[in-house]
């Protein structure tokens, strides 16, 4: 049994042959990069396997995987070193443009133009795949209604949400009916709502269209949408087969344990280093254990001297399998593949350091460090942010949930000061920032959702860069530097320029700099956003050690799971609060007879939709 106690699984030397028709065949395919400093990246090594015709097949894997590689030899954009790509019986490499016309391809920037309209990019896309004139119109009308975007045909594209923006490049890479889909992680980025959308279409393209499909993803729920799915790992398949056989495997591995005298995040620092334990997860005011092997485990060894505790067998998921899968593989070494942008990797997390002894869970009648009060911002005749108020304790962990275009992020801009507000209050830290933005600024620290530092210079140059703008004495910015080095494992790649950096690298060193003149508040938004399993579990730990020291966190994020490691969340729709409450309350509004235990997925979105049939039976007939 290989380390992390993941079940053995065949790794295939040719194609599964299921008795069935191929849609794609990868036989024994090799690509190999060279980057900018002359390292050679093996992007693939010798990976095979077969996407049968009919079907929704994940590719899944961590950061730097290969899975952005083998979507773009399938393709027919990148020629491979060795093996072969049989896309709908043409070969990828040498009959590229006959494959190119009869698939479609999402990449994960999608090319939309944002000063086009809904209905002019598809025309445009329409051009480019050769569409005839007479055949638009029922082919626009068809997937207009699918993605739900009729009314929207005249706005503008950069107008759009995230997630509409996410059903317009399916729609347009759809304007020419294609028997083969390939779609690279089409849902990062966006809210659950709009993922449960993305997906509706999905299978309505394979059962109405008979479309094959093979996606990938970061979010593992996904996973077990798909008949089949493919882990990657290094350029190597690793595992594959039907995510539920997968899953299942992990039977009598998967426990959840609670312990009345601990907060949420005490009880996860300490599970996390008991014996035995592969993978902790908060959820709820529990946490969720998976084993090494299939044994009821012993709480007094769990958690020695703790009174009151509780564990029970809980069933396995697929991200249990693929965490406990990964954990026993090396990792690579923070350097971004060649294989572009959209190209990552993650890490072994580093050890958190040990929590001190204060509570963690802030009581709710703590001392308020942000007070919003009837807070406004307008962008001429738009309301961003509408009458928000609410109020986060110190050292509390408070999150903000919202669908794309909720609001959530212009709320964020102007907690940090970046952003005037257009009425209302907002005090952060004791101060009024729409009368001194500068002085609440030097007490938080601020992790936009995209990569904010600066490309070329080095990591060591980026970190010295926010420690002068932060005011640090060079004595204290050397101090702040080594730490960052040692507590973010930074030190090897001191000298490389953070352009060159993996995702889950560059997350790393952007948590840092946010955190170089110690703040007494972070800001976190969507930090995780694109990152994998492994990388999003290191990041949490680091939160939770920062939490426990009494740092106040506020987040937002769009893996549901994230959010229970909020002691408190708001719930954000069209520019303002649906809900304050715990992630344990807010499930708790979502519980009923057909769903009994719903998860955070189930009572975000139930909210939402509520919330929207609500506002649908109180607007005047036109």
């Amino acid at each position: 049994m290989p380390p992390g106690g993941a079940a053995p699984s065949t790794r295939p030397d040719s194609p599964v042959d299921h008795g069935e028709p191929v849609a794609l065949e990868i036989k024994q395919l090799s690509k190999a990069f060279q980057a900018s400093n002359g390292r050679v990246v093996q992007a693939l090594d010798k990976v095979s396997f077969s996407v049968r015709h009919g079907r929704v097949s994940g590719l899944i894997g961590p950061d730097s995987a290969g899975k952005t590689t083998l979507m773009r030899l399938a393709a027919g954009l990148l020629l491979a070193d060795s093996g072969s790509v049989t896309v709908l019986g043409k070969d990828a490499g040498s009959e590229s443009l006959q494959v190119q016309g009869s698939i479609g391809y999402m990449p994960q920037r999608f090319g939309l133009y944002d000063d086009l309209t809904v209905q002019e990019n598809l025309d445009l896309y329409a051009d480019l795949q050769g569409v005839a004139l007479p055949d638009r119109g029922d082919r626009y009308g068809e997937l207009l209604q699918m993605a739900g975007l009729e009314p929207f045909t005249r706005r503008l594209a950069g107008k759009l949400s995230g997630g509409m923006k996410q059903k317009l490049g399916l729609a347009c890479s759809l304007v020419r009916q294609p028997a083969l889909l390939l779609l690279d992680e089409p849902t990062v980025g966006v809210d659950p709502l709009s993922r449960r959308e993305l997906w509706a279409i999905v299978n309505r393209l394979v059962r109405n269209e008979q479309t094959t499909v093979l996606l990938s993803t970061a979010y593992l729920d996904e996973a077990e949408r798909c008949d089949e799915i493919f882990l990657l790992h290094d350029g190597q398949l690793l595992d594959q087969g039907d995510p539920k056989i997968l899953r299942d495997r992990l039977q009598g591995r998967i426990f959840s344990v609670s312990a009345e005298k601990l907060s949420k995040r005490s009880l996860h620092a300490q599970l996390s280093q008991a014996p035995g334990v592969v993978d902790a997860v908060i959820q709820g005011e529990q946490v969720r254990l998976v084993m090494a092997v299939a044994t009821p485990p012993r709480l007094a060894a769990l958690l020695p001297g703790i009174e009151n505790a509780r564990i029970s067998a809980v069933p396995p998921r697929y991200e249990d399998s693929f965490i406990a899968l990964l954990k026993g593989q090396p990792h690579a070494d923070g350097l971004d593949s060649p294989d572009g942008p959209d190209s990552q990797d993650s890490a072994a997390p580093a050890p958190a350091a040990a929590p001190d002894a204060r509570p963690s869970t802030p009581t709710q009648d703590a001392a308020a460090i942000i007070e919003v009060n009837q807070l406004e911002r307008s962008f001429g005749s738009f309301r961003a942010v509408r009458n928000v108020s609410f109020a986060v304790a110190a050292g509390e962990v408070f999150g903000l949930l919202g669908a794309n275009g909720a609001g959530k992020t212009t709320t964020f801009r102007m907690l940090c000061g970046l952003l005037p507000a257009s009425g209302g209050s907002l005090r952060v830290a004791g101060v009024d920032l729409r009368h001194a933005p500068a002085a609440a600024r030097a007490r938080i620290g601020y992790m936009s959702q995209k990569f904010s530092l600066y490309g070329h210079l080095s990591v060591a140059e980026n970190l010295r860069f926010f420690s002068s703008a932060y005011g640090l004495s060079r004595q204290r910015a050397e101090q702040r530097m080594r730490w960052a080095m040692r507590e973010f494992a930074l030190a090897p790649l001191a000298a490389t320029a953070s352009g060159d950096l993996s995702l889950g690298y560059k997350q790393r060193l952007a948590l840092a700099c946010a955190l170089m003149h110690e703040p007494d508040i972070l800001f976190l938004d969507e930090p995780t956003s694109g990152v994998d399993p492994l990388a999003r579990r290191e990041f949490w730990q680091r939160i939770n050690t920062l939490a426990e020291q009494g740092v106040t966190i506020m987040v937002t994020t769009h893996f549901m799971e994230e959010a229970e490691y909020c002691d408190r969340l708001a719930i954000m729709v069209a520019g303002e609060i649906l809900t304050i409450g715990t992630p344990t309350a807010i499930k708790r509004q979502a519980r009923s007879e057909a769903l009994p235990d719903p998860s955070m997925e189930d009572a975000f979105i139930g909210l939402i939709e509520a919330h929207s049939r609500a506002e649908s039976q109180t607007e005047p007939a036109s």
